[in-house]
């Protein structure tokens, strides 16, 4: 079916332009400078017209940090890869990358085997794997040339969480080594998991239990150490590092002389460190529980640097780190102890919003905008050009986009599965108007029109920023 989107503004993350936009089948056929004679011919070719007038039209978000259906504390994240992939799509995001988590004593490649066998056949949009390593051995460490067979080629380990996920500094330099000969890219989750841990036993000890407590235990001195020291491994080894969910000053400070140098390291921040703070987890009645996650809210002074980093690219892209846990029977696990709060909050709906609205404080421009949250993703994990991108050959996956309608968050209207809103009653500008998922129109203003097994696992290239 032809679908042509006329009298929009076409963004990329080099500019905009007044064009319109010929879809056939799964792929973009065409784009054509607004009135030209291209144009005119392309709205001969069309079964259906979108008129985005007054919009604009945007690649299809990329969410590279998400969590469904992940087992943390003895639960599972809410969202399933069914549920968690519509309410992504409702939110102009069509592509996830998703973390398939090994066990202790598992094997990477029967790791991966479960995670296709939760979304194979239930995403409505597309999505992709990283791999959590939490078992370095000799038998991880060559699977780790297997997975990148296999179209899995990013690799998370944590220096948080002591006896879960962490990963000794030995283990981790192994990880790099392996890394820097096969091409992948190293995740890091970068808390000093040791001494917050000690942390964590002294506040309990005292009779601190509430949920702020969680943030005052991961003081953002811990994070910045981690990212210091992750950084400091990549030397060495020669490995790409990617900081993920970064959320303070000192571990951007880190990042950012890092990159000074030239080494191959980067980093995302999420829109929960950009808008929240350490003040929402002191919220009363245990209402704090609902923003806990790792790393935590920080001080609302680090916000104005996370968005001078995102303007600098010392931030390369915006994921959320979706992890929703309930806040009824799961948050709740964690009453009259903080420690035992499911770490994560929800988020792939509204990331693109939320970030829009830097677009409208100043903070951010357009460009950036669809840099941020679409192309740079697309380049870092190896899907540029078939996503990305608004371009002949590639996917057409596309936004519409209002820019003047306003909206209020809540759970009342949300889609994600999970009983709050981490930004509940928040008004803010700009909306989804209409999504395409390769090709197809999956939410517009009469609903949701995709359906699950329509998303496609995505085999992906190597990183495509490394030196």
């Amino acid at each position: 079916m032809g679908i042509l989107i006329r009298n929009g503004t076409v963004l990329s993350a080099t500019g905009a332009a007044e064009a319109d936009v010929l879809v056939d089948g799964e792929r973009v056929a065409a784009v054509a400078a607004r009135d030209s004679a291209a144009a005119k011919g392309l709205a001969t070719t069309a079964d259906r017209v979108v008129d985005a007038a007054g919009k604009y039209v945007l690649p299809g978000g990329i969410d590279a940090h998400t969590h469904m259906e992940m087992p943390f504390g003895g639960t599972f994240s809410a969202d399933t890869f069914e549920t968690g992939t519509i309410a992504a799509a409702w939110g102009g995001t069509t592509t996830i990358v998703d973390f398939a988590v090994q066990p202790k004593g598992g094997t990477l490649l029967s790791t991966l085997d479960r995670w296709h066998e939760k979304a194979d056949g239930n995403c409505a949009i597309d999505y992709g794997f990283h791999m959590i390593v939490s078992d370095v051995n000799d038998g991880t460490l060559k699977e780790m040339d297997a997975c990148i067979d296999a179209g899995v080629n990013t690799f998370k380990m944590f220096m948080a969480y002591p006896g879960v996920f962490y990963s000794t500094d030995g283990e981790i330099l192994l990880a790099m080594q392996r890394a820097a000969d096969n091409g992948g890219t190293i995740m890091m989750h970068a808390e000093n998991g040791i001494a917050i841990d000690q942390l964590v036993a002294q506040a309990l000890a005292s009779g601190l239990t509430d949920p702020v407590q969680h943030g005052l235990t991961r003081p953002p001195e811990l994070e910045g150490e981690a990212t210091h020291r992750a950084i400091a491994l990549a030397r060495v080894t020669g490995a790409p590092l990617y900081i993920v969910h970064l959320s303070a000053i000192q571990a951007l400070q880190a990042v950012a002389a890092a990159r000074d140098t030239g080494q191959n390291v980067f980093a995302e921040t999420c829109p929960q460190y950009l808008f929240l703070s350490l003040e929402d987890m002191a919220k009363p009645y245990f209402e704090g529980a609902k923003y806990v996650a790792s790393p935590p809210l920080r001080p609302k002074e680090h916000q104005g640097a996370l968005w001078q980093g995102l303007r600098t690219n010392d931030l390369s892209v915006v994921s959320t780190d979706h992890c929703p846990f309930c806040f009824v029977e799961q948050k709740e696990l964690g009453r009259g102890d903080f420690s035992k709060i499911p770490n994560g909050m929800p988020g792939v709906e509204h990331r693109m919003d939320l970030i829009y609205q830097g677009v409208v404080a100043g903070q951010l421009t357009l460009s950036r905008w669809v840099e941020v949250t679409s192309t740079t993703p697309a380049r870092m994990f190896g899907l540029y050009p078939r996503k990305g991108v608004i371009a002949p050959g590639a996917d057409a996956d596309i936004v519409v986009y209002d820019p003047k309608a306003t909206q209020t968050l809540s759970a009342a209207t949300h889609h994600m599965n999970v009983d709050y809103s981490a930004y509940e009653g928040m008004e803010i500008t700009g909306k989804v108007d209409t999504v395409l998922s390769r090709g197809r129109i999956v939410v517009d203003g009469t609903g949701f029109h995709g359906a699950k097994g329509h998303g496609k696992f995505l085999a992906r290239e190597l990183n495509q920023y490394l030196n």
